[in-house]
């Protein structure tokens, strides 16, 4: 007896379905986010390559991580991997990103993978810089790596959830110190190369009266970008301070150093940290090449292995703990991802240099050398570097998130570079992470290859003198066009 109303209703469900369907469509994506930890902790035994003088690890003081984030604005997904290692070959980056890729469709170009350069690990470095290449076959451990930080990724993927996104930046002048000195004249030290044309000596005797100043200035900025459930609680904190290490570990130990202590502090200052999924910190090296935790002018005492580290690490997580209550979040937040090989070369070695480096008996690979050998341990470095082809695949990257803009370079990179690209990006809130998707020795920018130094020797550096130019070049490039909106940025 209902029948002749049917018809109306079945037109209205007609004229009004289509309209709800093209209203869902058109409705603004979800921003999510994801975060894990992958154990990258190696066997006892392998070299822990710090310093010229490699050692044997014999014991482990706190594990090495892959500690992972991943964002998705519905469009877009990007993913951030910070390693407690000293470098990462691009190789080893490459073999994670196309595992990464494969497992969760996030494209190799938008991942991000960097190291935080903690002398206490053993090398995921490989053969550098015995073998200067951008492509090297793996070692079991760099394999292992590239599996794990495969792993980590997958696994903040499998927690992406609705989130919100704010920036955030601290001052921590107290901690950071240019290693890098005039000294009065006729007291820097004869180079292993036997020339006396250095105008500046690296890490000086600390508290010395040949002290005169500085060669470069310090960043002491602490840039973080804090994701957290809509006005719940916190997801990650990806977080970028420009300060090389710390050190003073036990002898023998494996340790992630003030990086890995930052991120327990930042956890255990959080309410509801250990819930599941559990929060997740990352602090990425920012631009520290010429940066490190010695105050030169006035040293402090000698301490007890752990103690200056945890010092660090406990006052920038408190800072960056203290700012995180007066945030501005953002559920709108564009993804974007750039990234370039921008035709960096290998640094040519002058016919006289390479004479005097054929003149010695190398140090033999696999030799442990000692203090007294740096001549012979350069002549192997400047040799093998002259052999190497001209051209490299070190990479810039740059990821937007909003109106947040993150560049990297795959160097030790000094901290005026840094600074240079927070004043000429044209986003609100930028930064720079070095040692990120390889590892290609240091980079001074022009002016100090003038000036000589441990970090502008053949075999300490490995790239052009122009290589700090091109990388910031291509980043600012990068960033502009995403600003702006001119054409693709990702190769």
């Amino acid at each position: 007896m209902h029948s002749p109303k049917l018809p109306a209703a079945i037109l209205l469900l007609c004229l009004v379905l289509p309209s709800l369907c093209r209203a869902a469509e058109t409705a603004a994506p979800v921003f999510r986010a994801g975060a894990a930890t992958s154990n990258i902790t190696p066997e006892l035994g392998g070299d822990i390559i710090g310093g010229f003088l490699p050692f044997p690890a014999t014991h482990v003081h706190d594990e090495l991580h892959a500690r992972c984030l991943v964002l998705d604005d519905g469009k877009t997904k990007l993913a951030l991997v910070v390693c407690d290692l000293l470098g990462v070959h691009r190789s080893l980056c490459k073999e994670a990103a196309n595992l990464i890729e494969t497992a969760t469709g996030i494209p190799a170009t938008n991942i991000l993978i960097s190291a935080t350069h903690a002398h206490s690990a053993t090398s995921a470095v490989g053969d550098a810089p015995r073998k200067y290449g951008s492509d090297v076959e793996l070692t079991n451990y760099q394999h292992f790596v590239a599996r794990r930080i495969a792993d980590g990724v997958q696994r903040a993927a499998n927690l992406l959830r609705p989130a919100e996104v704010a920036f955030g930046q601290v001052d921590a002048p107290e901690h950071v110190f240019n290693r890098r000195w005039f000294l009065k004249e006729g007291t820097v030290p004869v180079t292993p190369f036997g020339k006396t044309t250095d105008r500046v000596k690296m890490n000086p005797q600390a508290g010395s009266p040949n002290l005169l100043e500085p060669a470069g200035p310090t960043d002491p900025g602490v840039s973080f970008i804090a994701v957290r459930e809509p006005n719940g609680r916190m997801i990650s904190v990806y977080s970028a301070y420009s300060l090389h290490y710390v050190g003073g570990v036990g002898a023998g130990h494996i340790s992630a150093d003030y990086y890995g202590m930052y991120c327990e502090a930042l956890k255990r200052l959080l309410r509801n940290s250990e819930n599941d999924p559990p929060f997740v910190a990352l602090m990425a090296n920012g631009t520290s090449g010429d940066i490190n935790n010695i105050n030169f002018k006035n040293p402090r005492p000698s301490q007890p292995p752990y103690q200056q580290m945890r010092t660090v690490a406990e006052d920038l997580a408190a800072k960056v703990h203290g700012a995180l209550t007066n945030m501005e979040w953002k559920t709108n937040v564009p993804l974007q991802a750039g990234y370039r090989e921008p035709g960096i070369q290998w640094r040519a070695v002058e016919p006289e240099l390479l004479s005097w480096a054929r003149g010695l008996e190398p140090t033999p690979w696999g030799v442990r050398p000692t203090k007294n050998d740096l001549s012979t341990i350069y002549a192997g470095r400047i040799q093998r570097l002259a052999e190497a082809i001209p051209g490299t695949k070190a990479a810039v990257q740059v990821l937007r998130i909003g109106d947040i803009c993150i560049a990297t370079s795959p160097c030790e990179t000094f901290a005026e570079t840094g600074l240079e690209f927070k004043k000429r990006s044209p986003f609100p809130h930028s930064f720079m992470v070095e040692l990120a998707n390889g590892y290609y020795g240091y980079l001074p920018t022009p002016r100090h290859f003038e000036l000589g130094g441990y970090e502008t020797w053949p075999g300490t550096n490995y790239l052009e003198p122009q290589a700090s130019v091109k990388i910031l070049d291509a980043a600012i490039d990068m960033a502009t066009q995403m600003a702006t909106g001119t054409k693709k940025t990702s190769n």
